[in-house]
């Protein structure tokens, strides 16, 4: 999906493909809302309690007031064990995970958009501040990329064309993660998100891996892979078999794990000056919600498509944020 701020339009196609999607079962109804830091060497895990952080936390003393941010590279690269092949990642450490005796804490895999590259930038400044506002608490943030070069659209599967894109994010990331990281080991407290294309592999995967990811961010996603370009990824992410791609989209995968969703959340935000994807995400938050996750649905007042990220983070993740006991209920 192209990410390249106002002035779309959906096309016929990409009408004919809402219908279809309307057409199953699962799309009823309506539904409204409203500087560098290595990994820590000895990294542990841990799974997620009885007691959330927001009531067991104490921020010391030396609290960092800002987040670090590492470009994943060299020995530190994540390895992908299914031929993609993706740029660096990023990984984003909260204040919280800085300090002597840190506690673990949730993850979130983001991903940026189409064209475009793993920019750490957005995901690193929403995070500040929202751990500005919760004493320090915030997600270890994994920002990865979903594509392997600016332009290319893998689809979000693995393919031959592209290599094992969702192997690498279902499988490699999180193996790497329970590695290095000090995080939580639950669903419950691992988030997949994105934005615009990402934000469409981030429903895709949270339908598809719900013993994974138990959480769903999407800011201007889509609704199924390839909306604005369906016969392009037809063609080349699923060598023309239709049969394959349909198999694919988001509402069949909630069709094939029916059931599996019991506590999982998903936060959706669009710009009010982006039409088309507003309209993309409402249809994600009905997939969602019909398969049984608790959904919310954000408008960002004047924003075009690429405008409505910043905001879109900071009221997706806000309203996350007592889901992963960084915050009180209501907060």
């Amino acid at each position: 999906m192209r990410a390249d701020g106002a002035g779309r339009r959906v096309s016929a196609s990409v009408l004919a493909a809402m219908l279809l999607v309307a057409a199953l079962a699962l799309v009823i109804g309506v539904l409204s809302g409203p500087a560098v830091q290595r990994p820590q060497a000895a990294a542990t895990t841990a799974s997620t309690g009885t007691d959330p952080l927001f009531r067991t936390w104490r921020p010391p003393a030396d609290l960092p007031t800002h987040g670090t941010v590492t470009t994943l590279t060299g020995e530190q690269r994540i390895p992908s064990s299914a031929g993609f092949a993706p740029r660096d990642a990023s990984l984003y450490l909260p204040p919280a995970a800085l300090v002597k005796d840190a506690p673990a804490l949730p993850l979130v895999v983001f991903m940026m958009g189409q064209p475009g590259d793993p920019d750490p930038e957005p995901i690193q400044a929403a995070m500040d501040d929202l751990a500005a506002r919760h004493h320090g608490l915030a997600p270890i943030v994994v920002v990865a990329d979903q594509l392997g070069t600016p332009d290319a659209n893998p689809a979000c599967v693995d393919s031959s064309a592209f290599g094992g894109v969702h192997t690498y994010f279902s499988e490699d990331i999180p193996a790497w993660a329970r590695a290095h990281l000090r995080i939580q080991d639950a669903p419950a407290a691992w988030t997949i998100a994105g934005f615009s294309n990402g934000g469409g592999c981030a429903l895709d995967w949270g339908l598809a891996d719900p013993d994974v990811w138990g959480s769903v961010v999407s800011i201007a996603g889509e609704s199924y892979q390839g909306t604005e370009h369906p016969d392009e990824v037809l063609q080349e992410a699923f060598g023309g078999d239709r049969v394959a791609y349909e198999a694919a989209k988001p509402a069949a995968k909630a069709v094939e794990n029916a059931g599996r969703f019991g506590g999982h959340v998903a936060e959706f935000a669009a710009g009010t000056q982006d039409a088309p994807f507003t309209e993309q995400v409402r249809l994600s938050a009905r997939i969602a919600h019909d398969a049984g996750f608790s959904t919310q649905v954000f408008a960002i007042p004047g924003e075009d498509h690429s405008g409505a990220l910043p905001e879109g983070l900071r009221k997706t993740f806000g309203a996350l944020f007592p889901h992963l006991g960084l915050a009180a209920p209501g907060s």
